[in-house]
């Protein structure tokens, strides 16, 4: 939960240093997250088969097969680094297309350049990330996210204000700050997956693999439906942005304040999806279905108490959450409006990730992507758009539109994964009867 807040803390640090530079510096970082997260978290989400792989292996006391992991995630780690890059670089294109005002396109622009460089650097510590979370290490990840965290900081005052004979870059100097604490955080990883002598038995480092066909398309099978499924959820919230771009700063501006706070609350039913992702392939790996779904079960309850808290304090102080990333009380004032409705979803968000969490630990993640687009894209984003751009339904509601239909894709991916999870711990404990 530590690792997941430091890392949301990033880019939290970011909004707020950035929009006390001014609205347009912060309208560009939000344009760029909403262009380049999606693109990482897709890929860092193929990434994270390596967890539940890991996990089942040593379940299953295979302490050869979970280094083998990690050696044939490089190779698909390299590649989607060097995806990365480029893609993040070549999307001048889809401002153009999103009508996005010339002076706040170049911005973003080279936002995102900064930014690129540090990609392949971090995707290939989510490989890393994920291999050791496999085998229940989490303390080294919380460290190294504390650490990126302390170095962004400074970082980031020293290239948005133009520190050390550098020139004040603004918004574009957090691209650049982040790319840098991104490196730091893979060479902190590696390091400590070198000297740590809890691998000792899985020899990770020991007889590189060159890629191998057969278990490379085994990795790209589970990861394939975990990272399309984050891009179908994250990309939702991102294309909203880029949508409400035409409508100007203002509205950007209130949309990814609204974006960065609820990202570091769901930071808290996150890290506990990793966890039981974590526990239950362990002991589904160990051949406990029983204790598997407690896992489960016990998961999704202290996500739901992680929602109680975060809706409580969204309802309560909106206004002073808002005011803490800028000092315009328009954007102030629609940023609280859209904090009030997103305190809504905290309850769905949380079942639905914990719920996705507890079906990566089975191995179970094709069905699962397929209920996430139904609820997310079937229903979420075509009701928020008809309701935000549209007048079908009463006047258009712009940012708000989009949120109150980010609720009710969220509820109905709640209820389906729900109902997902029921169905497949019953299974496994319906296998073990017949056993």
């Amino acid at each position: 939960m530590v690792a997941q807040l430091s890392q949301t803390a990033m880019g939290f640090v970011d909004t707020l240093m950035a929009g006390r530079v001014s609205a347009r510096d912060l309208a560009a970082v939000a344009l760029g997250n909403g262009i380049w997260l999606p693109v990482f978290l897709a890929l860092s989400g193929v990434l994270m088969a390596a967890t539940p792989m890991t996990a089942q292996h040593l379940g299953a006391h295979q302490p050869r097969a979970a280094g083998a992991v990690l050696q044939q995630g490089f190779w698909i780690a390299l590649l989607a680094g060097t995806l990365a890059f480029f893609s993040v670089r070549n999307c001048a294109w889809l401002l153009e297309q999103l009508q996005v005002a010339p002076d706040l396109a170049a911005m973003t622009q080279a936002y995102l350049r900064g930014i690129s460089w540090g990609l392949p650097a971090i995707l290939l510590y989510q490989l890393i990330r994920s291999f050791c979370e496999g085998f229940g290490l989490t303390r080294v990840v919380m460290k190294i996210g504390l650490l990126g965290l302390l170095c962004n900081i400074p970082l980031n005052y020293i290239f948005i204000y133009g520190k050390l004979g550098l020139p004040a870059m603004g918004g574009v100097g957090c691209g650049w700050a982040t790319s840098i604490v991104m490196l730091i955080m893979l060479l902190a990883g590696s390091l400590y997956l070198w000297r740590n002598p809890a691998f000792k038995t899985a020899a990770p480092l020991a007889r590189w693999q060159w890629p191998r066909l057969q278990a490379s398309r085994q990795f790209l099978q589970l990861g394939l439906p975990i990272g399309v499924s984050l891009l179908i959820e994250v990309s939702m919230f991102s294309l909203i942005a880029l949508l409400l771009a035409p409508r100007g700063d203002i509205t950007v501006a209130a949309h990814q304040i609204t974006m960065s706070f609820t990202g570091l609350t769901f930071m808290l039913p996150l890290s506990i999806a990793m966890a039981i992702t974590i526990r239950v392939g362990h002991l589904v790996g160990a051949g406990d279905p029983v204790q598997a779904r407690r896992s489960a079960l016990t998961g999704t309850l202290l996500a739901l108490a992680c929602a109680l808290v975060s809706c409580s304090i969204m309802l309560m102080f909106a206004l002073q959450i808002a005011s803490l990333y800028s000092p315009n009380p328009v954007v102030i004032a629609l940023a609280a409006q859209l904090m009030t409705i997103a305190a809504f979803f905290q309850f769905s968000d949380s079942i639905q990730v914990a719920a996705a969490g507890a079906l990566r630990g089975y191995k179970d993640t094709s069905m699962p992507l397929l209920l996430v687009f139904l609820a997310y894209w079937g229903v979420g984003m075509p009701a928020g758009y008809v309701l935000g751009l549209t007048d079908l339904l009463g006047p258009s509601r712009g940012a708000a539109g989009f949120w109150y239909g980010l609720v009710l894709g969220l509820s109905l991916g709640a209820l389906l994964l729900g109902a997902r999870l029921t169905w497949m711990t019953g299974r496994h404990l319906s296998r073990r009867t017949a056993d």
